[in-house]
């Protein structure tokens, strides 16, 4: 690592408008991620380029305007909107003089203030140690350092090389105590299943009113501000629906426009409270000005997680902010409900959600008898995976015959997953 300068409360911010699409962010959401970090904005420098400098990431010009912009408001961190390599971080703050943090360490820098659960505090860490791993650039000057013990003398390890080792053996830890986590929550969903209790899993950007749609439906507490990732920790609740069956509700964190792998990687346990779900609700800020694009990075994470294939109901919050709206549901040309307009805050359309919710968890079973050739061993596979498989038998030419139960929409779900028509499998429904 090279030596850094001391970080703050109050901060500069600098956004570069770039033509080319992966490198744009959103400015707006940007000052939202600084003041959620409990930052103060002392000026904001924008400017415009084709590609990003190699050694200052912007031109001198912008740098010399920070600098200035620095001395005048007396800011003590600098934030780019953008992610900086370990290069371009030092460079920078060899002019400035103060500590240079890129959009994944802001980030990252949120989430270890919200992160309360053992678990939550692990996946923090977990994020930060991989993003850390990218920054160790060089080792201490000096190489001589011994280890003792005969046949361990020697110039030994450059300081680098002990970081590396300490940050891979730290890595591999805690993903050790995630595994061992994630395999509790596998078995509170295999219980679950066992007990026929659909699992509904509130997704969405983050700010859309998710955690304050949990706690209307709930009557649970869990933190709810105008601030991006309030909701850090998945939260599991019991819903009574209006005919008396009941689905546990599982809060999860807000995605965000690119969000860094390194987070996608850390908290895929949390994350997979979604992939595991029956039923996604995707809450959606109906009063956004970028609610389409909000919607389409949503999926985007979905995709990545491989949650994207899960029947999604969406629901339309917020709709106190919008003239005229009034809570609805709409439903497809086959008449199920795919989306739901609501005011979480006001308490609008909460009946019709919770009606929507158990027209899709009461859904209708797919029962039959299947009769499959042995190189249908992946469908057979994912069929047990399921907990869908109710008896096996060999068939005489070596077919497997299984008697499987499941909701419709797995079943469909599964002949798109292998691109097949599986009613050709089916002797008996």
């Amino acid at each position: 690592m090279f030596d850094r300068h001391s970080g703050g409360e109050s901060a500069i911010l600098v956004h570069i408008d770039f033509d080319q699409e992966a490198n744009q962010e959103d400015l707006q959401e940007f000052v939202e991620l600084v003041r959620s970090a409990g930052l103060k904005v002392m000026d904001i420098i924008t400017a415009k380029r084709h590609t990003p400098d190699p050694k200052f990431f912007i031109g001198k010009g912008k740098i010399d305007e920070i600098l200035s912009a620095k001395q005048a408001t007396d800011a003590n961190v600098v934030i780019f909107n953008h992610n900086l390599s370990p290069a371009q971080e030092r460079n920078i703050e060899q002019v400035v003089k103060c500590r240079v943090i890129d959009r994944i360490g802001l980030i990252l820098d949120i989430f270890a203030q919200r992160a309360f659960t053992f678990e939550g505090k692990l996946q923090v860490e977990l994020a930060q140690l991989r993003h850390l791993s990218t920054r160790l650039v060089r080792g201490w000057t000096h190489l001589e350092r011994q280890k003792g013990g005969i046949g361990m003398r020697g110039p030994g390890e450059t300081q680098l090389e002990t970081d590396r080792r300490l940050v891979r053996d730290r890595i591999k830890y805690i993903e050790k105590r995630l595994d061992k986590v994630g395999r509790q929550r596998e078995q509170g969903r295999r219980s679950r299943k066992r007990a026929n209790i659909k699992t509904v899993s509130i997704v969405g950007y983050t700010n859309a009113g998710k955690s304050t749609l949990f706690n209307r439906l709930t009557e649970a507490e869990v933190l709810a501000e105008d601030k991006l990732f309030a909701t850090l920790d998945p939260t599991l609740r019991r819903v009574s629906l209006p005919q008396g069956s009941d689905v546990i509700l599982a809060d999860t964190v807000g995605f965000i426009r690119h969000l860094p792998h390194e987070l996608v990687a850390a908290f895929r346990a949390t994350l997979e409270e979604s992939v595991e779900a029956d039923v996604l609700l995707h809450v959606i800020d109906a009063a956004s000005e970028r609610r389409d694009e909000n919607i389409e990075q949503v999926m985007e994470v979905l995709s990545d997680i491989g949650a994207d294939k899960i029947r999604t109901l969406e629901v339309y919050n917020k709709i106190d902010m919008i003239e005229g709206a009034k809570p609805r549901i709409d439903r497809d040309s086959e008449g199920l409900p795919i989306r739901v307009w609501t005011s979480a805050v006001e308490d609008q359309g909460i009946d019709l959600l919770l009606q929507a919710l158990e027209e899709l968890a009461e859904e209708k079973q797919f029962q039959a008898r299947l009769q499959l050739p042995p190189q249908e061993g992946r469908l057979r596979g994912l069929l047990y995976e399921l907990q869908a498989v109710e008896n096996e038998d060999s068939g005489d030419n070596g077919d497997m015959i299984l008697d499987v139960r499941l909701d419709e929409s797995d079943w469909i779900r599964l002949g798109r997953q292998l691109g097949k028509d599986l009613s050709q499998f089916v002797l008996s429904s």
